[in-house]
């Protein structure tokens, strides 16, 4: 019994550091490609990844806060466009909609924004950016516990990119710990969706960001 626990053990730390190797090595790999707001560097386009909305439909504050870093990047002019990209799957949810008026509110103009309703995920997101909008080198932004992934992912499907961190409060500290923990299954899938399962996501028409 002892033998069998000791390699039960042994299997399960294992497990552990295979599933921590992903979200390890993003962090080290492109942490130096990680920006806070008075640093960033110029682009055309920022892509402003979607982060759940609150039950009024309007953005969660982390959401919130990756529009409110974009629309500082915009004003700056560090970049010209917004690409919008979030969860639009179901009539009452609209995280691009939401976004978009939340961008207005700070004074982005309307034509400086594009929206993608079908970014119902990271990888959903990063891919097309490049397959529809045809992107091919942008800034990230979203929070720093998201952007090791989110270069990694686009850095894979063949985006050119820097992240800007959007941090712009002290988030609570379970919310904290929840996130980071998410990332370490989420890179792993990561890993999986561009090495192994090669998922499609939803797709049409290019519409090229002009």
């Amino acid at each position: 019994m002892k033998k069998i626990l000791s390699i039960a053990c042994g299997l399960a730390g294992i497990a552990v550091l295979v599933g921590l190797a992903p979200r390890v090595y993003t962090a080290l790999r492109y942490g130096g490609q990680m920006y806070p707001l008075e640093n960033a560097p110029a682009e055309r386009v920022a892509v402003v990844f979607g982060a759940g909305l609150q039950r009024d439909g309007s953005p969660s504050p982390v959401l919130f806060d990756r529009v409110a870093t974009a629309a500082d990047l915009y004003h700056s002019g560090k970049v010209s466009k917004l690409l919008l990209s979030g969860d639009n799957r179901f009539l009452n949810y609209n995280e691009p909609q939401a976004m978009f008026e939340a961008a207005r509110g700070l004074g982005v103009p309307a034509d400086a924004m594009v929206l993608d309703y079908a970014g119902r995920s990271t990888y959903d997101t990063c891919y097309r950016a490049r397959a529809i909008f045809g992107l091919t080198r942008a800034v990230l932004v979203t929070q720093a516990f998201h952007l090791p992934r989110a270069l990694y992912l686009c850095d894979a499907l063949g985006l050119e990119t820097e992240g800007v961190i959007a941090d712009r409060r002290i988030y609570q500290q379970r919310s904290e710990l929840f996130w980071n923990v998410r990332e370490i299954f989420a890179t792993a899938a990561a890993w999986w969706d561009l090495n192994i399962a090669h998922p499609l996501p939803v797709l049409g028409d290019p519409i090229p960001i002009s």
